[in-house]
């Protein structure tokens, strides 16, 4: 679910209500949302990949029980052929289903990279106000209560949901090969629920779209 930021008629804040906001504030507004909307469309990635995720399970059990029936029917001529024209629009459908999932986790590659790039950002103002202010920090805070330092937790969002792309793509090479059911259903829960971005994660983002006025206190 889409959730509007303060300041904006959609999830993305207006930048007009921030041109009262420069310098090193107005960038670390903006990378703020910034990682709002990335992690908005990382959700809507992982809602298609795990109906995918879900077909190629179903298409995997089916494929694995009509070589079973192969085996039992083979001398049985028509069977056979009907059962083998069966199978070979099962394994060309699940083959379009890999390569629709293969697709959104390369977009959710995409997406990693790009919050990598926050992350760097994030580190350059950082230093660039240890430079002008020393390793106390400004007196006044950017914007509530937070030191500029806090604004790190960028790098914590970016390795959870690193983390999480490294299982996606681990689920992506086994998820059509497996043919253990519990297994498989462990793959499909690890894919939905997502453990590496969890609440944790959730609420470093919050704290970060409260102190920049993102959101309402």
């Amino acid at each position: 679910m889409e959730v509007g930021l303060q300041g904006s008629e959609t999830t993305t804040p207006g930048r007009k209500f921030q041109s009262a906001v420069t310098g090193s504030a107005r960038k670390v507004k903006d990378n703020a949302a910034d990682w709002h909307n990335l992690i908005l469309k990382w959700d809507r990635m992982n809602d298609e990949g795990s109906t995918m995720a879900n077909k190629i399970v179903n298409l995997g059990f089916n494929k694995s029980s009509q070589k079973e029936m192969q085996v039992m029917m083979a001398d049985q001529d028509t069977s056979a052929s009907s059962n083998s024209e069966n199978a070979f629009e099962n394994s060309r459908e699940l083959e379009e289903e890999c390569d629709k999932l293969l697709s959104v986790v390369d977009k959710m590659t995409r997406i990693v990279s790009k919050m990598e790039k926050l992350v760097s950002s994030e580190k350059g103002i950082i230093d660039l106000e240890t430079f002008q202010y020393g390793t106390g920090g400004r007196q006044t805070p950017l914007f509530q209560t937070w030191p500029t330092s806090q604004f790190d937790v960028s790098s914590k969002l970016y390795e959870a949901y690193k983390q999480e792309l490294t299982l996606k793509q681990a689920i992506l090479q086994e998820l059509a090969h497996t043919t253990n059911p519990d297994l498989s259903m462990v793959y499909l829960s690890c894919w939905l629920y997502q453990p590496y971005t969890d609440d944790r994660a959730k609420l470093l983002l919050e704290g970060l779209l409260l102190e920049t006025g993102h959101r309402p206190i």
